[in-house]
């Protein structure tokens, strides 16, 4: 080992999912939306005067937090936008993880957590699902620990904890913050925004990459009490001024102000989700209510990583996770009514011959 490797900041980093550049896919992987962005997303691209891209943005991004302030009913001294919810979840936990004591989060659920506290130096400890793939509000609860971490819905189980149960947690641990992960709160969940005005410890973070069908644009937001957002724009501004750029700001502002367009998006990809409920009950699976994008499924009498590499093998891609406790589960993001159908007419044929 070359000697300046001594002084290198060493992490096991994300891995995320496959994105294959093939276009005769059924791509079920990512959890991406199947369906277009708003309108006016086109329109912005249509109209774009190029020549203003020799500017820098605006550091603010006043079109977009502007937009989301009026439609959220939330003064903008409470919103920070980043460059997806990753941006702002990483952000998040360089501003307020500095303790001594462990941060808390699930041992099974989006995997950059453990990531962002390797790279930071931030002390972590998992708490354990229970049988059912549950948070178990007791372990958040009655502990000293350097802030808290709660995606709802998690991922890749889908489950939604109650909202009365994280205010449980909010309000258990006034002395750290508490993150609410809502990257899937549109499809079915009931958000922790609500309590914002209640809980000067609380910052509850959204995407525009799942419900908003802009995940090649990457644009992610929180709001918390004003203090919480100043904190978080002055470790941003010491970063990097200029995360978001002029074209993606003004994008995410057409996208949030289409309000019929997202909700009749949104409403088809959850009306998809619980017809394939049904398919993949008739055909044996067992799974988790979800109440996000995507399904979080097991069959009984047939491997995961087998049907994992039958699906892929047939141009269907879906993800496969090898790790302790879910390597027996496929996460199924919701495609279309026809790219479900699809796979589902597989797995009937695969699982008819193959027990």
């Amino acid at each position: 080992m070359a000697a300046w490797e001594e002084n290198v900041r060493k992490v096991t980093p994300y891995t995320p999912g496959e994105q294959p550049g093939r276009a005769d896919i059924i791509k079920l992987n990512t959890n991406e939306n199947p369906y277009p962005p708003a309108p006016g997303v086109t329109r912005v691209l249509r109209e774009l005067d190029a020549g203003i891209l020799r500017r820098y943005p605006d550091p603010t991004a006043d079109v977009l937090v502007s937009a989301l302030s009026e439609y959220y009913h939330v003064p903008k001294q409470q919103i920070f936008v980043g460059v997806g919810s990753d941006d702002v979840l990483a952000m998040s936990f360089l501003t307020f993880f500095n303790g001594k004591n462990p941060i808390l989060f699930p041992d099974i659920t989006y995997s950059f957590y453990d990531v962002w506290a390797e790279l930071y130096r931030i002390p972590y400890e998992c708490q354990p699902l229970d049988g059912q793939f549950e948070i178990r509000t007791e372990d958040y609860l009655g502990r000293p620990c350097g802030g808290i971490v709660i995606p709802n819905p998690n991922a890749p189980t889908g489950a939604e904890k109650d909202l009365a149960e994280l205010e449980k947690i909010i309000a258990g641990n006034p002395g750290v913050i508490v993150i609410i992960d809502e990257a899937y709160i549109d499809f079915g969940g009931k958000s922790a925004i609500s309590l914002v005005p209640r809980y000067d410890n609380l910052l509850v973070v959204q995407t525009f990459s799942k419900s908003r069908s802009l995940a090649g644009m990457r644009i992610g937001y929180a709001f918390g009490n004003e203090k919480l957002i100043k904190y978080l724009n002055d470790v941003k501004y010491s970063f990097n001024s200029y995360t978001m750029n002029t074209v993606t700001a003004a994008m995410g502002a057409e996208a949030i102000r289409d309000d019929g367009y997202f909700r009749e998006t949104v409403g088809k990809v959850i009306a998809t989700r619980e017809r394939t409920k049904e398919d993949l009950r008739r055909l044996g699976f067992r799974f988790t209510d979800s109440k996000a994008n995507f399904l979080f499924a097991s069959h009984p009498k047939c491997t995961a990583k087998e049907l994992f590499e039958a699906l892929k093998k047939e141009g269907i891609y879906v993800r496969y996770f090898a790790k302790p406790r879910i390597d027996n589960y496929l996460r199924i993001s919701i495609g279309t009514d026809q790219e479900m159908e699809a796979l589902v007419a597989f797995l009937e044929k695969y699982l008819g011959e193959n027990l």
